[in-house]
């Protein structure tokens, strides 16, 4: 029946390619339909409409479809406002559907039919305002520029529809408005805050009421990295609060209080970032905001998320800004603080991010990381656990021992007691398969030892290793891993006043024990002795007779040192301040190179031979301990000595490989034997 009624030139005009001939055919459908509204024929109308609806909106061509929704949009044109309204069911739906066409001018014709179609119905649109909303949402990320220009017209017209209808329900919008919220689209979050901002500006519609629904969504905009969209998500905040408040954010929170606990973590998220902002105001308002979150005291029960806000202070960790980085390491100690039990049962989580943490370029980032480490070690598994972890560390990624080794060191010795940390270090260290790694660390935890202010008790406790049952523990059990390293080894005896079995560890010394290394760590010990640590072993000096075996110890450094270094001129000028003594026969024989702890029976500085003598027995068993050192340098050579071999067979490898790429003769005839069984025979002689 549409058929007769809309002649067969006009179809064909409406499916034609150039624009003003579809344009002509519409007007013509337009008054068609205004022909059949006065004859009061609304059988034809629909008929009509039905048409244009399955033959060319839904057709598979291109120009049918174009010329469709043209078609519609002529209808409802024709039909005017005051009857429009009751086929609206009839030409929305396929306008509509046309949003998602795959052809761009399409869709953009759909938004040119559905603007012309609102211009005239106006409120009865109001009906379709979610499906609307929604196909434009997604029109306003379109890929086609002017398919995004056609929508954001459209887009103006439904706004001022929807603020003068009073048939508007906000409370049928907002949940397609929260759905939408968490979209990552910039154009789409530009969309989403211009509808916010307008619904707030009726004054019929309450908005602040649903404030909860959508504000994660506002402060998750905060730290988009669009300065447009940051700045419209503040302007959006701002304008519900604007007679009360001096910052937005920082309000919404003190409003909400303990009603938007299951917001914690999603206001977090937004919030972390922006404490590290460019722009000053949005930094200040952040910061406020994060410190109102952190004075709000909520339980689990209450629905407080401990799992989501670490994980949200977690990630951000690895945030590129140090001011970012800092509050969110403040909210673990908080949790932490607050709900350890909670916190602690998710340590696998969080555990290895905090140890990675170690290595931030920030000294302040460090230092707090440690101060969390420091508290999560309370319980004796957990800092078995720290220790543990920390070493592997410094074994595998060797920059951080040597960029921040002595600050973690140092730190941890405050926080967790000194003696239990290095107790802890050396039982690992005394076991520790790396040689070199092993020798590299006792230097650090050596030279720590020797000169941080924080340590002061503990070398105490190690100077009084022979009178005190609790420093001669310790001695043994730090001596245990010192061994490592022949210069840590002697320090850790000159600090404890072993003085002879210091002479014993440098005579026990091989051409191989000194290499670069080795002059390089006794430069450094020849310096501290100079420093007020060694005060006591220098006054020490002044009492040649007394302190023999300390004498005899520094002049076989003395000799080791080459003649020309400033090592050598400095203990040089040193030792020749000592009185001159002249040495009995008993104490020349008591000083002998020959036998160490066989014959000799030890003595004191102050020469008491019997005391010692029950020390030997019941105390610090020297002999035992000086086996060990030298057990343990074996092993080093060994190491050595494969590590050298190791690499002189690659360079061998390297170079011969090289040569024979270079050579341009022969290859090889298959008679020749094979290189290394040809070594092999040599080496073991002829038959």
């Amino acid at each position: 029946m549409a058929d007769v009624i809309i002649p067969a030139s006009v179809s064909r005009n409406l499916a034609d390619k150039i624009y003003d001939k579809r344009k002509h055919a519409a007007l013509e459908v337009q008054g068609i339909v205004m022909q059949l509204l006065a004859a009061e024929d609304h059988g034809k109308i629909s008929a009509v409409i039905k048409l244009l609806t399955m033959d060319f909106v839904y057709s598979p061509q291109l120009y049918h479809r174009q010329g469709g929704l043209t078609g519609l949009s002529a209808v409802t044109v024709g039909l005017t406002q005051s009857r429009a309204g009751v086929y609206l069911e009839q030409i929305i739906p396929p306008v509509l559907n046309s949003f998602s066409d795959q052809d761009s001018m399409v869709r953009y014709h759909a938004c040119e039919a559905l603007y012309n179609i609102a211009k005239v119905v106006r409120g009865d649109l109001i009906v379709f305002f979610n499906q609307i909303f929604d196909a434009l949402c997604k029109l306003s990320a379109d890929s086609a520029s002017n398919v995004q220009n056609a929508a954001h017209i459209l887009d103006k017209l439904l706004k001022d529809i929807a603020t003068d209808s009073d048939q508007f329900s906000i409370e049928e919008f907002i949940p397609l408005l929260r759905e939408r919220m968490n979209v990552l689209n910039p154009f789409v979050r530009q969309f989403l805050v211009g509808w916010i901002t307008v619904l707030d500006s009726v004054p019929d519609i309450d908005m602040l009421g649903f404030l909860p629904d959508f504000l994660d969504g506002l402060f998750n905009m905060l730290s988009d990295s669009s300065h447009e969209i940051r700045q419209q998500a503040d302007s959006a905040l701002y304008e519900f609060l604007q007679e009360i408040k001096s910052s937005p954010i920082n309000e919404f929170v003190k409003l909400g209080g303990d009603q938007l606990v299951t917001y914690y973590a999603d206001i977090l998220g937004a919030i972390l970032p922006c404490i590290s902002d460019k722009e000053e105001k949005i930094r200040v308002v952040a910061r406020e905001t994060n410190e109102e979150l952190r004075a709000i005291r909520a339980d689990p029960a209450e629905g407080f998320d401990v799992k989501a806000i670490l994980s949200i202070a977690t990630r951000q960790l690895s945030n590129e800004l140090e001011a970012t980085r800092i509050e969110a390491l403040h909210w673990i100690d908080t949790l932490l603080t607050r709900h350890r039990t909670e916190v602690i049962s998710f340590l696998d989580k969080i555990f290895v991010t905090l140890l990675k943490a170690l290595s931030d370029p920030s000294d302040d980032v460090v230092v707090l990381v440690l101060n969390l480490h420091a508290c999560i070690a309370r319980e004796e598994p957990n800092f078995r656990h720290l220790v543990v972890f920390l070493v592997h560390n410094f074994r595998t990624e060797p920059s951080l021992l040597e960029k921040r080794g002595v600050l973690i060191i140092r730190r941890l010795c405050v926080l967790l007691d000194a003696e239990r940390v290095y107790r802890e270090l050396s039982t690992i260290l005394e076991g520790e398969a790396e040689l070199d790694f092993a020798s590299m660390m006792v230097q650090v935890l050596n030279l720590i030892l020797l000169t941080s202010s924080e340590l002061a008790e503990l070398r105490l406790l190690i100077k009084k290793s022979l009178l005190n049952a609790t420093g001669e523990n310790l001695f043994v059990s730090l001596y245990a891993s010192w061994c490592h390293s022949p210069i840590a080894t002697i320090s850790l005896c000159l600090l404890a006043q072993e003085y002879q079995h210091v002479s014993y560890v440098i005579q026990s010394l091989e051409e191989e024990d000194m290499n670069v290394k080795f002059f390089v760590q006794l430069d450094k010990l020849i310096h501290l002795l100079e420093t007020p640590i060694f005060a006591y072993l220098r006054l020490q000096l002044l009492e040649p007779g007394k302190y023999t075996w300390l004498l005899k110890s520094l002049y076989g450094l003395l000799m080791l040192l080459p003649q020309r270094s400033e090592a050598f001129m400095i203990l040089q000028t040193r030792l020749k301040t000592v009185p001159s003594y002249t040495f009995n026969g008993e104490q020349l024989r008591q000083t002998s190179s020959e036998n160490p702890y066989s014959q000799i029976v030890p003595i004191t500085e102050d020469g008491d031979g019997s005391r010692v003598r029950g020390k030997a027995q019941n105390g610090i068993n020297f002999a035992l301990r000086l086996q060990q050192f030298e057990q343990m340098q074996r092993q080093h050579r060994m190491h050595s000595k494969s590590e050298s071999l190791l690499q002189t067979r690659s360079s061998t490898s390297s170079n011969f490989s090289q040569e024979a790429q270079r050579s341009e003769g022969p290859r090889w005839p298959s008679t020749v034997p094979d290189i290394s069984c040809s070594s092999s025979t040599s080496s073991r002689g002829s038959p």
